[in-house]
């Protein structure tokens, strides 16, 4: 049974606890600590000596009654309470930014915090360049990016937004078809010098692991090479690009991942797809999320990405 000095020390803790008012100097405080992990990296964070912030954290903790960090080699780790109470500092951190946009552009601005979700070419050779001609116009409004390559982010509430090359999108979700991605097998120069052959059938192929089994290039390379087995497999596009690039065979890519490389003949007529922008339902009554859907569906040019290349052996 505990004996009665620790109950007394339990109460007085939790009295302490609630008569005192913490403040925003204190919420800095244990914000520039979390983030930092170290009393010397958290006292250049705000601008102190170190023996500032360490005294300052033990008249915190003795103030509130109860321990915000353990002392380890690892450098000072978070208690359950302090990362609570980072977590708070932060939304306010993060409300204080958003008002001083909203006094600089003179009225209301798009804040907040929207997920997105795409695979890694995708990210590389089309959401990045889009977010770069339009974010720094909402710099109140914060991004999470993920990379993936199925539907489940959305289905689970993972994200807000997805971009995705497919002909039949989840109709549970809602958006708009950006345009049409055409495929062609694609090879580097340097591979086509050496191989020693224009045959397709004889070539080396490099191909998606099983992630995706409807992949346009897996559907028409069954269809017109079914004797033909991957030498290669990676476990995305783009990694599938970079072996092209590399010289070790050739490929089935979208437009965008053709740039550097020589296209051997004309786009695969019946194994197309197309590149959407989606959401779920209820996204749609949140400003921040409508705002980058609009914003993408505008700053996406796609006729730019798929102009014709030229083919190999036509100059």
């Amino acid at each position: 049974m505990a004996s009665a000095q620790s109950i007394l020390a339990f109460r007085q803790s939790i009295r302490a606890f609630m008569q005192y008012r913490i403040n925003h100097q204190d919420l800095t405080l244990i914000l520039a600590l979390v983030r930092a992990g170290a009393l010397a990296r958290a006292a250049e964070l705000l601008r102190v000596d170190v023996s500032t912030v360490f005294r300052s954290i033990r008249r915190l903790e003795s103030a509130l009654g109860q321990s915000l960090f353990e002392k380890s080699r690892a450098g000072y780790l978070p208690t359950a309470l302090a990362l609570s109470l980072a977590a708070q500092a932060e939304q306010a951190e993060q409300a204080l930014q958003v008002a001083q946009v909203s006094v600089e552009q003179g009225g209301e601005v798009v804040s907040g915090t929207v997920r997105l979700t795409c695979t890694d070419a995708v990210l590389q050779h089309v959401l990045l360049p889009a977010l770069a001609m339009f974010m720094p116009r909402y710099p109140a409004l914060a991004l999470e990016l993920t990379t993936s390559n199925d539907f489940a982010n959305l289905t689970r509430r993972d994200a807000d937004l997805a971009l995705r090359l497919t002909q039949a999108p989840p109709e549970h979700l809602v958006g708009c078809r950006l345009g049409s991605v055409p495929y062609r097998v694609g090879a580097s120069q340097g591979y086509l010098d050496t191989c020693g052959t224009a045959d397709l059938a004889q070539m080396h192929w490099i191909a998606a692991d099983d992630f995706i089994p409807d992949h346009p290039g897996v559907a028409w390379r069954r269809e017109h090479l079914p004797s033909v087995t991957p030498m290669y497999r990676a476990s995305s596009m783009l990694a599938v690009a970079q072996l092209v690039r590399g010289g070790l065979g050739v490929a089935v890519l979208p437009p965008f991942l053709m740039q550097g490389l020589v296209p051997l003949g004309e786009p695969l007529a019946g194994h197309d797809s197309a590149l959407w922008l989606l959401t779920r339902p209820d996204c749609r009554a949140l400003r921040s999320v409508v705002t980058l859907f609009n914003e993408l569906r505008s700053a996406i040019s796609w006729q730019a990405m798929v102009d014709d290349l030229p083919i190999a052996g036509t100059g």
